[in-house]
């Protein structure tokens, strides 16, 4: 990830897109203190170019751009290797679930009934996403 120049305000840190991760994925991610522990644990981290620990750093900055675009969240195994390690019980792959979720359906919280998705969309959409979906946002 490269770096880029960013201001930062209150609005953004404690703005919509924080507070969208955390009812999704029902995880403060502002819990997250950044010892790294879930990073160092991630048997996929050599398929990331963003650490689980930096996205999570993205999502408490507010920085959703940054955060939707990490292939990180789709590289996520969902082993929960992480949230065994991580010492304030943050569970990275239910947020990770909840950007794949935000990245698939912008802007929509609601319930979705695979029925209504084209045949040939669902032919397109990437595993990971609809089994994320069949798990939380299905009723």
């Amino acid at each position: 990830m490269s770096p880029t120049r960013v201001k930062l305000s209150r609005e953004q840190v404690a703005g919509d897109f924080v507070k969208s991760v955390n009812e999704i994925s029902g995880q403060n991610v502002l819990n997250c203190y950044q010892c790294g522990r879930c990073s160092a644990g991630c048997p996929l981290t050599f398929a990331m170019k963003c650490l689980p620990s930096q996205v999570i750093r993205l999502v408490q900055l507010g920085l959703e751009e940054e955060a939707l675009e990490s292939e990180t969240p789709w590289v996520c195994a969902s082993c929960l290797t992480c949230h065994a390690r991580c010492p304030r019980g943050v569970d990275l792959a239910k947020v990770m679930e909840a950007l794949r979720a935000i990245k698939l359906r912008p802007g929509k919280k609601d319930r979705i009934n695979l029925r209504d998705i084209p045949r040939e969309t669902l032919s397109k959409l990437p595993q990971q996403g609809l089994v994320s979906g069949l798990r939380k946002l299905t009723g």
